[in-house]
């Protein structure tokens, strides 16, 4: 058995990270959900809007690494945290770092992010059948408040939305 990867968590951009965070979600989800190029492009658009905006006072990125090469990402975007809630985005882990506790590593990273910054409130949306990540999410603290049928993903699925009280 090969011994555990070593990996470094770092805040903010790294050179790289929008194109593999974004090829991570493409990749896994076109495998395992058949989800197409509208996903992924997507996904490599709006992180790519976020980071043009970011300010570290309010949003935050970690990025997780093997060996320099990006393996992982969850974001934190407070842009409407004061008066709804913090969106957390984009957490995705390769198969180098799931299921060996980095997700429950990152998604505690963002929790303590926003009690930090005393946001009242975190969502996320997600869609049904991610029964593992559902798991992790409702292990931290989220809930699922909402379900509906939507086509945001490039194919119709049913989202949800989970809550967190930090």
């Amino acid at each position: 058995m090969a011994p555990d990867p070593t990996v470094t968590v770092t805040r903010g951009y790294l050179p790289g990270a929008i194109g593999r965070i974004a090829e991570l979600h493409g990749t896994y989800y076109a495998n395992h959900w058949g989800f197409d190029l509208f996903f992924e492009a997507k996904v490599a658009t709006e992180l790519s809007a976020f980071l043009k905006v970011y300010d570290a006072d309010q949003d935050a990125l970690w990025v997780a690494t093997v060996d320099g090469r990006v393996e992982g990402g969850i974001a934190i975007d407070g842009t409407h945290a004061a008066e709804s809630a913090a969106h957390l985005r984009w957490f995705i882990l390769s198969d180098t770092l799931r299921g060996k506790g980095m997700g429950r590593q990152l998604l505690y990273r963002a929790i303590d992010f926003c009690v930090e910054k005393a946001y009242r409130r975190i969502v996320l949306w997600t869609f049904e059948g991610l029964d593992v990540a559902r798991h992790l999410y409702e292990s931290v603290g989220f809930n699922l408040t909402c379900q509906q049928k939507g086509t945001g993903w490039g194919t119709e699925v049913n989202e949800q939305m989970f809550e967190c009280m930090p």
